[in-house]
């Protein structure tokens, strides 16, 4: 297993390569925090255990990668729904 924490405007995002059940290779796992939360909220965003469906990535290094980058996608288009 590996982790990698970042953060990306409010946002702080918790990505993993979780070793895959039944079989070689890595599952990506994803959980999005906002920094500052309105009161009475749980500051959990976002969470996924198994993005992709489960799909097992050779690598923890891909699916970190792969992880990183829906975060951010996420957090684009719910910025993207406020605005309006």
């Amino acid at each position: 297993m590996r982790f990698e924490e970042a953060h990306e405007g409010d946002y702080r995002i918790f990505v993993g390569a979780l070793d895959a059940p039944r079989g070689e290779g890595y599952i990506a796992a994803l959980i999005v925090n906002r920094v500052h939360g309105t009161p009475g909220r749980h500051p959990e965003a976002f969470r996924d255990d198994s993005l992709a469906c489960g799909y097992r990535w050779r690598s923890p290094e891909e699916a970190l990668h792969y992880a990183m980058n829906r975060a951010r996608e996420l957090i684009r288009s719910r910025s993207a729904m406020l605005a309006c």
